[in-house]
């Protein structure tokens, strides 16, 4: 066995912080959406969280919620964010629309047609194309960082479907039921190019509001991490 066989290298692919997002624009891959300040916290204390850890690769989608939830990552461990499109949100015609509890673009007759396959889904990018490039970006992180860690911030969706994968279940679902909190980390074990285990943690689960948690029931008129 080649010592590249024997590796150990884990990539953890972390969901960034919550974005100042007032209106509850579902926003996507929009440009301009930024970290609130308790996002900028949720940030800081994954940084924290793993500051001792032997990381020697920090990578971010392009979007500046991402990059900005990199940074104190890669600044505990003197290192530069790169930048991987592979990593993106996942695309939705809902983009740039409200989504909130009893109103915005469900309410609309002209938006229906968009929902009538889940399995695919017809609102947005095929869950298969996720996976496709997910596992390419998250092979080209552990490819930089083979025998040390990575980390890779994403986004919600594109995260669960790739751990969705990975784990061998189905990859439609019930958004509500992601266990994918803002700033959590969904930790990717390789073994040389296997990977060999999936680990789950919420550095900053004191920070995330109620409502934004896994499996918390929707409220109307709260603020929600929409495109996230």
């Amino acid at each position: 066995m080649t010592q590249s066989e024997n590796d150990i290298t884990v990539v953890h692919v972390m969901r960034h912080g919550e974005v100042h997002n007032p209106e509850g624009v579902l926003y996507g891959r929009l440009p301009g959406y930024h970290l609130s300040d308790l996002g900028r916290q949720m940030a800081d204390r994954v940084a924290e969280h793993l500051a001792d850890r032997d990381i020697t690769h920090v990578v971010a989608s392009p979007l500046e919620r991402a990059q900005e939830t990199a940074g104190p990552i890669a600044k505990a461990h003197g290192l530069d964010v790169a930048s991987d499109e592979r990593l993106i949100e996942a695309a939705n015609v809902f983009q740039g629309k409200t989504f909130g509890v009893g109103d915005g673009a469900l309410r609309k007759p002209a938006n229906w047609r968009h929902l009538t396959n889940p399995f695919r889904p017809s609102w947005g990018e095929p869950y298969v194309d996720q996976v496709v490039r997910m596992m390419a970006a998250l092979g080209r992180a552990r490819d930089a960082a083979r025998g040390h860690e990575a980390v890779c911030v994403s986004h919600q969706l594109p995260i669960w479907i790739v751990r969705s994968f990975v784990e061998r279940r189905r990859l439609w679902h019930d958004p509500r039921k992601r266990q994918c909190t803002l700033a959590s980390l969904t930790s990717f074990t390789y073994r040389g190019d296997r990977i060999v285990a999936v680990g789950y943690s919420e550095p900053a689960r004191d920070l995330v509001p109620a409502h934004l948690r896994a499996g918390a029931k929707p409220v109307k008129g709260a603020s929600k991490g929409y495109g996230a």
